[in-house]
């Protein structure tokens, strides 16, 4: 009954701001085998992928890559730069050319013991080539803070997360300018995003138009970790609307990326579909620890429309 009363009052909060959308499903089928897997990223043709697999602890956290050929994924690979520390949240440059990601390696080779999470880079002159060794993005953006889940617009400016004493709350999503000589310095969004508690992995359009995030167990969400959109209106963010369901569920949902251009909006989930009339033998328990959706972090993808969901919120 609590739940079916969450339900409705999420239902009522989104009404007017809400668009018809689908059951989100399995975004690369398989892969159970492994505990955690998070934080998608793709390029423009749709065929090649990177995210994180994690250890049930995360003390293990590295990236693989994945190739889609005839709308089949490949056995994910690690990328030869990841698994000697904790590396995560991958995000594709538009171009294809450098591949940002989150690290806790130590500055230099030189240094044995790991650092806080800085955002650092990989790159490559054709995407046929081999990926550099990790660059480290450097300051303004990298403190002796925590820096998460970089997304970068078509030109360049920086979202990110931070647990900076500049938060307003416990972690922030933050913007750099790119600028000729490197970025700005970061500063939190305003409140129509930011709140006292904690927001974090933040998607940028690539026009900067619209912004999507996570948000954690705020009043207008479901539960756990909702997904929330907010767009950008001269010059100034909408205040935040939670993502209509299926999309949001009342389990942590997160790590959201859009392929715009196909429409497909991808989110790691910890959603779980139990079984409706109990666990009959050690066979069925078995197939529901081994299934998609049991509650362990898994990728799922979704036909979404922003700018859809843009001009239904515009017309309250």
């Amino acid at each position: 009954m609590k739940n079916s009363c969450y339900a409705l009052l999420f239902c009522f909060s989104v009404l007017s701001f809400s668009q018809e959308v689908s059951q989100p499903e399995a975004a690369i089928p398989g892969l159970t085998q492994f505990d955690k897997i998070r934080d998608f990223t793709l390029d423009n043709t749709g065929a090649e992928a990177y995210f994180t697999i994690q250890s049930q602890t995360e003390e293990i956290s590295v990236i693989v890559t994945a190739k889609k050929e005839l709308e089949t994924w490949s056995p994910p690979e690690l990328v030869r730069f990841s698994g000697r520390y904790r590396d995560m949240e991958p995000f594709l440059s538009p171009d294809g050319l450098r591949l940002y990601f989150v690290s806790n390696r130590p500055l230099h080779d030189s240094i044995n013991k790991p650092k806080d999470f800085d955002i650092w880079f990989v790159e490559r002159s054709d995407v046929q080539k081999e990926w550099s060794a990790p660059i480290n993005l450097g300051g303004p953006v990298n403190t002796e803070h925590n820096e998460f889940y970089p997304s970068l617009a078509e030109n360049g400016n920086l979202y990110f997360t931070s647990d900076s004493p500049e938060s307003i709350g416990k972690d922030d999503i933050f913007f750099s300018a790119r600028t000729k000589d490197g970025y700005s310095k970061p500063v939190s969004l305003s409140a129509s995003i930011n709140s006292e508690g904690f927001e974090y992995n933040a998607y940028i359009s690539r026009d900067e138009s619209y912004l999507i995030f996570g948000g954690y167990n705020r009043e207008d969400g479901l539960g756990s970790g909702d997904l929330y959109i907010s767009f950008k209106r001269d010059g100034e963010w909408t205040q935040a609307k939670p993502l209509p369901m299926p999309i949001n569920s009342s389990y942590m949902d997160y790590c959201p990326f859009m392929d715009e251009s196909n429409g497909v909006l991808y989110l790691t989930s910890r959603r779980t579909k139990n079984p409706t009339e109990g666990l009959e033998d050690m066979d069925t328990l078995s197939s529901f620890l081994n299934s998609y959706e049991n509650g362990n972090s898994r990728l799922y993808q979704v036909k979404f429309n922003p700018n859809g969901l843009e001009r239904q919120g515009g017309q309250q």
